[in-house]
């Protein structure tokens, strides 16, 4: 009896606690459209043990019964659905709204704080410190790069010998093998060896945190800390965070022994007078803020964040693109002849910058895939005030998610939106600049942009070179809405080499 006393005693207490603690946020957020919200639980039960491919038609269904604007509630944690180009505008064209929701908290274990997660001082010295890195001149000595990983590929994917293929398994390793090498300067040939320990930590680490951040319970800091995923999470960024720092350390003494050699010889070639390309781990090394030198955790933050941002999401663009490519034989040849009409039919012609940029249809190609299906399915943003969105009133506390998927598929934004047709940006200024932001938009857009753009020309231009793309019998791509946007079935396609 006295046990049943007590039970009811806490009971009530932590209703009384619950309910004092978030009235005026439950107040606000009741105002919001969205889906019935069970008390204390909210609609995190419409998410527990959904797998991920069920979750995302869930949220699709949810975004049709409320689209533009949707509330749901994990707990008492309000999560803000935005599908609506004005809406997105005020969040991402904000100088003032840019912390990162609370999603993102859990990549800060292998990010730390670079520049996808920092935020106020730090995030504006280190956006004006990287910037450099993506400058035209940097880029065109990245593009070499491009073109020879991108062969490695070619050749990987000759060995079907037009039998079914899954590409994307290839395509995450050549895209891979070129971050490193940008980044750090450093060929780990995974497309090669895709059994290393790094590369197997690399692909390992994304799915773990995509566990956590859609697995309800595993979001609590302290639940998680009790699970073998954690110790295995620790594992993995031994071996991440290992490598980086080993790279680091022996590119940093490169850079000081080079100093100390004679002043008269030339350091920017090496010994047969060949420019050196400079990694994006080169610049910020010889970086300042404030006067001071980055230290090797300032660079390992960057050097990761670059690694994380630059891998999977050109994986994924790559891999739907040449989907696309194949599901449409018509625009596969307008892009194909553009290609031999820029490039030439001389397989071993390399590519620069320039001939890059002159592919303007193939650019349209990648812009149609990336609207129906954006890299990164949604960006999110922590709410440190009540903010009154167009007459709707956000409360202090709530994650924003903006989704350029479903803003990709709403009927009353896109005429056919689910059509495929490249030519709808032959002109970009016809759309509100909010409505299609797959590199996201405002001051936190993606400051790789250009680099992500030239690497999937590169890629692409190559296959198409080499092969005629169609898709595998009876192949349709389920979709997977994680940190990255993924087919949870592969890429199935069938290649045949060009004659």
């Amino acid at each position: 009896m006295d046990t049943l006393v007590f039970v009811i005693i806490s009971i009530c207490i932590f209703f009384g606690w619950y309910y004092n603690k978030y009235r005026e946020r439950m107040a606000i957020v009741a105002k919001l459209p969205g889906p019935y919200r069970w008390p204390f639980v909210g609609n995190a039960a419409l998410f527990i043990w959904k797998s991920p491919p069920e979750m995302i038609n869930i949220i699709t269904e949810i975004h049709r019964q409320f689209p533009r604007i949707t509330c749901l509630m994990l707990g008492p944690q309000p999560e803000i659905l935005i599908s609506d180009p004005k809406l997105a505008e005020v969040v991402l064209g904000s100088q003032k709204l840019i912390d990162k929701s609370d999603e993102y908290s859990f990549i800060s274990d292998w990010l730390a704080t670079g520049l996808l997660t920092a935020t106020g001082k730090k995030w504006f010295q280190r956006r004006k410190v990287i910037t450099p890195a993506f400058h035209f001149k940097i880029l065109d000595q990245f593009v070499e790069i491009f073109d020879k990983q991108s062969a490695v590929f070619v050749e990987n994917l000759a060995k079907s010998k037009g039998q079914p293929l899954d590409v994307f398994q290839p395509i995450t390793l050549c895209a891979l093998d070129i971050i490193c090498e940008t980044a750090m300067g450093v060929q780990i040939q995974a497309q090669i060896n895709s059994d290393s320990v790094y590369v197997q930590a690399v692909k390992e680490i994304s799915g773990l945190l995509s566990k956590r951040i859609f697995t309800f319970y595993l979001r609590n800091d302290f639940i998680f800390n009790l699970t073998p995923l954690k110790r295995r999470q620790d594992k993995l960024l031994k071996i991440l965070h290992g490598f980086t720092d080993e790279v680091i350390v022996s590119r940093r003494a490169e850079l000081m022994n080079d100093k100390k050699q004679d002043s008269s010889s030339n350091h920017d070639q090496d010994d047969i007078g060949v420019k050196k390309k400079m990694a994006f781990l080169d610049i910020l090394l010889q970086s300042t803020i404030e006067g001071k030198p980055l230290t090797n955790m300032d660079i390992r933050e960057e050097v990761d964040t670059f690694m994380f941002e630059g891998h999977d999401t050109t994986s994924s663009g790559i891999a739907f693109c040449l989907y696309n490519l194949a599901k449409y034989p018509d625009v596969q040849k307008k892009a194909y002849e553009e290609v031999r009409h820029v490039i030439g039919d001389d397989l071993d012609t390399p590519v620069t910058i320039k001939l890059l940029n002159d592919l303007n249809y193939l650019e349209m190609v990648i812009k149609e895939t990336l609207r129906l299906y954006p890299s990164v399915p949604m960006y999110g943003r922590k709410m440190q005030e009540n903010i009154d969105m167009n007459g709707f009133i956000i409360p202090k506390g709530s994650n924003i998610g903006i989704s350029p998927y479903f803003m990709a598929r709403d009927p009353t934004l896109w005429e056919n939106p689910f059509e495929f047709i490249p030519e709808r940006f032959e002109s970009d200024n016809q759309y509100h600049p909010y409505l299609n932001v797959p590199f996201s938009a405002g001051p936190r857009n993606c400051i790789g942009q250009k680099f992500a753009m030239l690497e999937m020309k590169s890629t692409i231009s190559k296959v198409l070179r080499n092969f005629e793309l169609s898709v595998a019998p009876g192949y349709e791509p389920i979709l997977v809405a994680e940190l990255i946007l993924r087919p949870d079935n592969g890429v199935m396609l069938i290649l045949n080499k060009r004659k």
